[in-house]
């Protein structure tokens, strides 16, 4: 029994024995319910009893317990669902014996949102109240709601109210219990922050969840429907299209399974032929309206927001860069990213200040975006975006350019912040290059892909950087720009050799140069002769690269380059070292490692210094060879180039070994296997792992040599590089025949 005051008459109700699940309108959970126990476990230790006791055990007393979860999410990402399976699961295990209140409130559908006051109405139905002692007004239902949802507590009948599709925290507030032992679940696309709530975002389904929710969709309609778990690739390509959104993943389901005869890979094609967003509905249901119910709830300044954002054709934004794109100041902007980010149309970055879209989302704002072209100024958003780009990608290149004076007053105190900014924006500033092609911004086309070069050989991203240098030199011949050409050209050609495609890259370069000479350009001709000098050393051509080199060397001298002669004259002096031309070859290193100091390209140096080892080594200078890689060794890490650091080691592990100092020369070619294993750089591994081989032969430690010499050839082998894979194959043989170990067949 329990009486409160209603509209300021005494009057005492009778408790039903239990609220009926039918009376409370719990929907039926699906079967395919997959791929979310971690988050179903986690709400769960949100409704366990044994919550509450832990709160009270430990002082705060139940009034103090979370008793409200707040279970947020991008639309149609499972929010209702995760809910109803947790509210029956609850009910299972008994810890709700007085029932469970459930109700759809339609936040964010115009036509049929419910006001909390109309929810309450039924809510007390539910619990007993006639309908002549139901209050008038909202919060004095609110009242009686509370006081008999607390007699239930009081007498172990706990009850869950689970209020669904909430839009605001205001809202649901008068639905939710305040006695500290009933409990509740709140759904909502908005972040619910302010409603004291224990928060529980959703994010889309792995891989596998998806998959497997497609699968059993299509078990329910058919138990002989195999075509998923039949074609793994087929199927992990159509939840990938789907975005791994359970909403999108039941729609594909369904209409594959109404046509028996459909295939996930001939549905993925389809979806791809009439953009996914189109082709994922059902009827009145699909992944677009559920996207417009919530895009409706936006302000216009919002809306605008939303729409611009897509005008940046990379994964994610910056603050900055949506600034740059509505034309306001950051603070004001990040205000309504907060705004988006909370009704979840986008999600928060890997990094701070930085903003992603759902691909299906993307979809639908680009949609959006381009209907509203004109009005949002969407090619001027352009335009502003690729020149901050380009600005900005110029300012932090200053720093990886020996030549540059002053870097820091571009806009980027140090290397180190302007290396972060490229790591950071180099998928959008790629994405912007193809953009800015496609849409007739040829300048930025052509001049960010060279800015970035050094950036992208000093991070060694070689695939980056061929397809960018072609897409440069593709658009600079379209628009008749030779010179332009000529250094896509050249950066091309240094791609092509770092990922060991010489014979392509001698060819680049022999073009770069021949479009220098036809415009007159002797410094860049020289600068595209001591590069193909350098690819032509790869093919041991050995003779070519010198004559090419000195060429190169002589023009830059020429022009009054002297930084360019130092690199020319360390290039060259490689080429004399490979033909043992060694006592050239120390006066040309050495004299390119002055020039380099000269100049301030501590980089640039420290490989001459390098090569300068590498010569002496050859002349059995060994000791001034070591102090050449230690000296080498101390720039590496002073400029953080780990790559370079192994190739130092390397060739020190080299010259310990001609000094006898094995034990030395060891640790030396380890950490450089190491090193190189880390940076990727597999040719360079397969060399530092063949040298560790000889060294330990020469301590004869047998069995470790065959290991490092036969891993050495095996990835000489896979790089292709068949002279230096037939010299480990030797080592290898020869490390057998001094050794115990039996003969390889």
């Amino acid at each position: 029994m329990v009486g409160p005051a209603i509209l300021g008459r005494d009057i005492t109700l009778v408790l039903p024995p239990q609220i009926s699940l039918a009376t409370s309108g719990l929907p039926a959970g699906t079967p395919a319910f997959t791929g979310r126990r971690r988050d179903l476990d986690r709400l769960l230790d949100c409704l366990t009893p044994n919550a509450l006791a832990t709160h009270t055990q430990m002082g705060t007393g139940p009034a103090q317990a979370v008793v409200v979860t707040a279970v947020g999410g991008l639309a149609g990402v499972g929010k209702t669902e995760l809910a109803v399976q947790a509210a029956r699961e609850a009910l299972r295990r008994g810890w709700f014996p007085g029932g469970v209140l459930f109700a759809d409130l339609f936040g964010y559908d115009n036509d049929r949102r419910r006001d909390p006051g109309q929810v309450l109405e039924g809510m007390l139905g539910a619990l007993g109240v006639s309908g002549e002692h139901i209050p008038a007004h909202a919060q004095d239902r609110a009242r009686v709601f509370r006081s008999i949802l607390a007699e239930f507590a009081a007498r172990d009948r706990r009850v869950l109210v689970v209020a669904d599709n909430v839009n605001t925290p205001q809202h649901a507030e008068l639905l939710l219990p305040t006695d500290g032992l009933n409990t509740a679940i709140v759904t909502s696309r908005h972040t619910l922050a302010m409603l004291n709530a224990r928060l529980l975002d959703l994010d889309v389904l792995d891989v596998e969840g998806a998959v497997a929710m497609l699968a059993e969709t299509l078990r329910i309609a058919d138990p002989a429907d195999t075509r998923i778990p039949a074609d793994p690739a087929g199927s992990a390509d159509l939840a990938k299209v789907c975005g791994y959104l359970p909403l999108a993943l039941r729609i594909a389901a369904a209409l594959l399974a109404e046509d028996p005869d459909h295939t996930p890979a001939a549905f993925t094609r389809e979806l791809h032929q009439v953009q996914p967003l189109e082709g994922l509905a059902y009827g009145r249901d699909g992944v677009r309206r559920a996207f417009e119910l919530s895009y409706r709830t936006l302000t216009s300044r919002q809306q605008h927001l939303f729409r611009i954002l897509t005008v940046n054709p990379g994964p994610d934004t910056s603050t900055t860069t949506a600034a740059v794109l509505t034309g306001q100041n950051p603070p004001t902007v990040r205000s309504a990213l907060k705004d988006l980010a909370r009704a979840h149309l986008i999600e928060r970055g890997t990094a701070p200040n930085r903003w992603r879209m759902h691909d299906l989302v993307r979809q639908y704002a680009t949609t959006l975006s381009e209907q509203h072209a004109d009005t949002d100024h969407r090619d001027q958003a352009l335009q502003r975006l690729l020149t901050v780009y380009l600005h900005t990608a110029g300012a932090a290149d200053a720093h990886l350019d020996p030549t540059a004076t002053d870097p820091a007053a571009r806009g980027f105190a140090t290397r180190e912040q302007a290396l972060a900014w490229l790591d950071t924006e180099l998928p959008n500033l790629s994405a912007a290059a193809h953009t800015a092609a496609e849409t007739g911004h040829l300048h930025t086309a052509i001049t960010l892909p060279l800015v970035l070069a050094r950036f992208l050989g000093w991070r060694r991203l070689f695939n980056d950087w061929i397809t960018l240098s072609a897409l440069a030199r593709d658009t600079a011949a379209r628009t008749g720009d030779r010179t332009a050409e000529g250094m896509a050209l050249n950066n091309l050609g240094i791609a092509l050799q770092q990922m060991r495609q010489f014979e392509e890259a001698i060819t680049t370069h022999q073009d770069a140069a021949a479009i220098y000479r036809e415009t007159g350009d002797r410094h860049s001709e020289g600068q595209a002769l001591n590069n193909l000098g350098i690819a032509l050393q790869q093919m041991r051509r050995f003779e070519e690269a010198i004559t090419a080199q000195q060429d190169a060397a002589a023009i830059l001298r020429e022009t009054g380059d002297r930084h360019g002669e130092g690199q020319a004259l360390h290039s060259l002096g490689s080429a004399l070292a490979k033909v043992r031309r060694f006592e050239e070859a120390i006066t040309t290193h050495q004299d390119a490692a002055a020039i380099l100091r000269e100049t301030g390209d501590r980089h640039s140096e420290g490989q001459a210094l390098n090569n300068l080892g590498i010569a002496l080594a050859g002349e059995r200078r060994f000791e001034e060879a070591i102090t050449a890689h230690q000296q080498d060794l101390v720039i590496c890490r002073e400029t953080g180039d780990r790559h370079s650091e192994g190739q130092a080691l390397n060739n020190l592990g080299i010259a310990l070994a001609g000094e006898r100092r094995f034990e030395e020369a060891i640790t030396a070619h380890q950490d450089a296997a190491a090193i190189y294993r880390e940076t990727g750089d597999r040719h360079s591994e397969g060399q530092a792992l063949n040298n560790l081989g000889i060294v330990l032969f020469e301590v004869r430690r047998f069995q470790e040599a065959l290991a490092a010499g036969r891993e050495a050839a095996e990835i000489l082998a896979e790089v292709h590089d068949e002279h230096s894979e037939a010299i480990a194959r030797q080592n290898v043989k020869a490390t057998l025949s001094a050794s115990t170990a039996p003969k390889e067949q």
